[in-house]
Parts: structure tokens; C-alpha cells; sequence
């Protein structure tokens, strides 16, 4: 009897192809990814360590700029103000969902109104911080005549230092509840709607439908709105810069603009400083994101 044929002999590549072949699609993505965030990343950890001015040479001094910071009664404000923003910045979720639910019906005119309301999200940053400034004009401005219509005095919005930071979030809440209504929106357009009747032949309806039968449907749309409106929050600075550069008495500052003037504007150049503000915050969004990849994780292996 003859041997039987020994087994074809594959290549390297053949054999772990099917292994290698996502690493070399995603190959050029990643290095652009390490040489354009990464690096930087901890190019500017190791510049926080130093006393430098951006031009001259650097000064090694350790530890320095953060216990600076934690004495830093101008630090604290601006991180306070990141909170305060953090918190109310989350009230765009449920009413842009209000919002959605509201508009997501089919009467005559309703593409009209949500293109009103969608108009705030395709408008600058600037151009809703200038309106917004005149808004609150203490003299002529809208906000003023309201409160006059209603028999009380005016108010300085962006001149209270106690009312400043609310005025501007104020400000940016305006194109971010556009934003998650958006969302919430496309999401409603995917709602089974045979899982609706079958809720209302069970006799559901009102908060019982929305709560057990369309918000679980909306999850994928509520986890969006809430990562993008948590990062948008901790990263917030056009509204500032425009409507009161940190002012009045840098009492509006948030982490980004207070970087910002230690680092790049005229009353600062100190670059260590400014990286060490820096690092700080991209500490804060760190710990956030990683919380974000472990959910996004977490639902991978549910659905695999």
C-alpha cells in the first residue's frame, strides 16, 4: 500500500492571514493616531515638568507647577466653573429628548418647526456668543426688556460675577439641545413599531410606554448624547472667550481659557504652567473615557 500524500505545506502568511490582515487596514490609522495624539500627549506631560516661556531653554523643576496649581485660588475657580458646566450642561439631554418626542409627529408644517429648531446647531459658536452678548445687553438688551415687561429691575448677566458662568451656559446649551434632539430624533425613526402596539394592546401608555418600551429602544442614542455633551462641557471654551474672556475678575475662567492665558496669551507665556493645566484636565476626561471604552466594551461582548 502507498503512503498517504503528506499534508500541503502553507506559508507563514497564509496561516495567520486572516489574523494579520485587520492590524495591516488599521496600520496607517495608528500611526498617524501615535505620531499625532499620542506623542504629543506625553510631550506635553514631560513640558508640564518644566518652567519654560516657549522660546528660550527649558528649566527642569519637577512637581512644581502642580503644587503651584494646588495653592492656585485662580485654578480653583476655573476648575469649580468645569464642574458647574459639567452639571447643567447635562440638562440638554432630557430636553432635547422632550423636544424630539414633541417634534416627532406628523402634522402639517412639523418639518418646518424642526428646522427651526435644528437652526441653532449649524450656526458658529461666535456668532451664538455675540447674539447671546447682546442678549444680555444691560441697557437695550431682550433679556433686560423681558424682565422690565415683568416688573422687575435689570440684571448685568456678564457683569455679576455671581451670574456670569450661568449666562454663558446658558449660551451654550442653546445649539447643544439642538444637538442631543438631533440624536434623539434619528433614534425615535428606529423604534419597532410593532413592539409599540404590542405595549398598547397591554395597555401601555404615557411615562409607562416612554419608560419601558421607548427610552430602552433610545439607549444608543442617550449613551452619544451624554458622552458628546460631557466632553463638550469639559472642554468648553469659544463661549467664554467670546462673551467675557474670563472676566469679570476671571470668574468665568474654566480650565481650557485659564490654560489658554498661562500659556499662549500676553499676560502668561509660562508653558509648563499651562501644559501642567493641561494635563489636568486631559486627566479629568481620561478617567471619563475610560468609562466610555469599558461600556462600549461591555456591549461589544453582549451582542457577540
Amino acid at each position: 500500500m502507498s503512503s498517504p500524500a503528506p499534508p500541503p505545506q502553507f506559508s507563514w502568511w497564509t496561516r495567520h492571514q486572516r489574523q494579520l490582515a485587520p492590524w495591516l487596514f488599521l496600520l496607517p490609522a495608528l500611526l498617524m493616531f501615535g505620531t499625532y495624539v499620542i506623542v504629543p500627549i506625553f510631550e506635553s506631560i514631560a513640558i508640564s515638568f518644566h518652567d519654560w516661556d516657549g522660546l528660550g531653554e527649558a528649566k527642569y523643576i519637577g512637581i512644581a507647577n502642580y503644587v503651584e496649581l494646588y495653592s492656585d485660588p485662580d485654578f480653583r475657580t476655573a476648575l469649580k466653573n468645569n464642574l458647574v458646566w459639567l452639571v447643567l450642561f447635562l440638562l440638554s439631554v432630557p430636553i432635547g429628548l422632550g423636544l424630539a418626542l414633541f417634534l416627532n409627529q406628523t402634522v402639517t408644517g412639523i418639518r418646518l418647526v424642526k428646522s427651526m429648531f435644528f437652526f441653532p446647531f449649524v450656526i458658529s459658536q461666535v456668532v451664538i456668543g455675540l447674539v447671546f452678548t447682546w442678549f444680555y445687553n444691560p441697557t437695550n438688551g431682550l433679556f433686560t426688556q423681558i424682565l422690565a415687561a415683568l416688573g422687575m429691575p435689570g440684571v448685568a448677566v456678564l457683569s455679576d460675577e455671581h451670574l456670569v458662568t450661568y449666562g454663558i451656559i446658558a449660551a451654550g446649551l442653546y445649539p447643544q439641545i439642538a444637538y442631543c434632539m438631533i440624536l434623539y430624533l434619528t433614534g425615535l425613526n428606529n423604534v419597532r413599531p410593532d413592539l409599540i402596539e404590542a405595549a398598547r394592546l397591554e395597555g401601555a401608555k404615557g411615562w409607562s410606554m416612554l419608560w419601558h418600551i421607548v427610552l430602552p429602544q433610545l439607549r444608543p442614542a442617550t449613551f452619544i448624547a451624554v458622552v458628546v455633551t460631557i466632553i463638550g462641557s469639559l472642554r468648553s471654551f469659544d463661549m467664554v472667550s467670546i462673551m467675557t474672556s474670563g472676566g469679570p475678575y476671571g470668574s468665568s475662567r474654566v480650565l481650557a481659557y485659564y490654560m489658554y492665558e498661562q500659556a499662549l496669551s500676553e499676560y502668561g507665556y509660562r508653558m509648563g504652567y499651562g501644559t501642567a493645566i493641561a494635563t489636568v484636565l486631559f486627566s479629568i476626561m481620561l478617567v471619563y473615557i475610560t468609562f466610555v471604552l469599558w461600556r462600549i466594551y461591555q456591549q461589544e461582548k453582549e451582542l457577540g
